[in-house]
């Protein structure tokens, strides 16, 4: 029995030992990327935290000057889904902002230079973003409303990608699928017979598969 303990107490030991040297070798990189792909209607900043030389956490922070994409899967492409009632103008002017994180599961360590499939990773995210549409004034029979609407987004990405570093450049292509959640909340007056008027204080859930393709560009902080 003492001597069943003394080799499991060594094991530990050995592994512990070995852990702790990995830990000196290993240095934890910083990374800051940008996402060029989205610059049509977002700038997307990434910051990415080596933890081990197979796991990471990134996360990101997304500035939106505009939701003019999301006008076109949702008032141009017609496959039969409910859309909001939200004017085209309120789409172009739409602010806000959003949030990603992420753990990045790297299949090969980035330390085996000579693998080929090295940076390798595979990384769910999270994310939520918010945007905010422009008040729109609009009068009818000569009285004057005001419309307002707002859109909460809501989603899983599952991406695989291959990071890629040159000195203290980084090339991030990834893919992959997802699902996102998108409520739209809008209150529109709209005029009707009778010179009446028609309040519609509406909420539209959407919810539908995502596809991911793009590349992030950044830089190694570390010194």
């Amino acid at each position: 029995m003492k001597k069943t303990l003394l080799l499991i107490c060594l094991l530990v030991s050995s592994v512990l030992t070995s852990f702790a040297q990995e830990d000196k070798r290993f240095h934890r990189n910083t990374y800051l990327k940008v996402n060029p792909t989205t610059l049509i209607n977002e700038l997307d900043i990434y910051l990415e935290q080596e933890i081990s030389g197979k796991l990471s956490i990134e996360l990101g922070i997304s500035g939106i000057y505009t939701d003019y994409p999301d006008y076109v899967l949702t008032k141009k492409i017609d496959f039969g889904q409910k859309k909001p009632d939200i004017s085209t103008e309120q789409f172009v002017d739409g602010r806000g902002l959003g949030f990603r994180a992420g753990v990045k599961l790297y299949l090969i360590s980035r330390e085996l230079a000579p693998a080929r499939a090295a940076g390798t990773y595979f990384e769910p995210i999270l994310l939520y973003k918010k945007v905010f549409y422009p008040n729109e004034d609009v009068t009818i029979n000569g009285t004057g409303y005001t419309n307002n609407a707002t859109k909460d987004v809501y989603g899983i990405q599952l991406l695989v990608g291959r990071q890629f570093r040159k000195d203290k450049l980084i090339l991030d292509p990834f893919l992959g699928l997802g699902i996102r959640g998108k409520v739209y909340q809008y209150t529109t007056f709209h005029g009707v017979e009778n010179n009446g008027v028609q309040i519609n204080d509406g909420r539209l859930v959407s919810v539908l598969p995502s596809l991911h393709l793009g590349i992030k560009i950044g830089l190694n902080l570390a010194r």
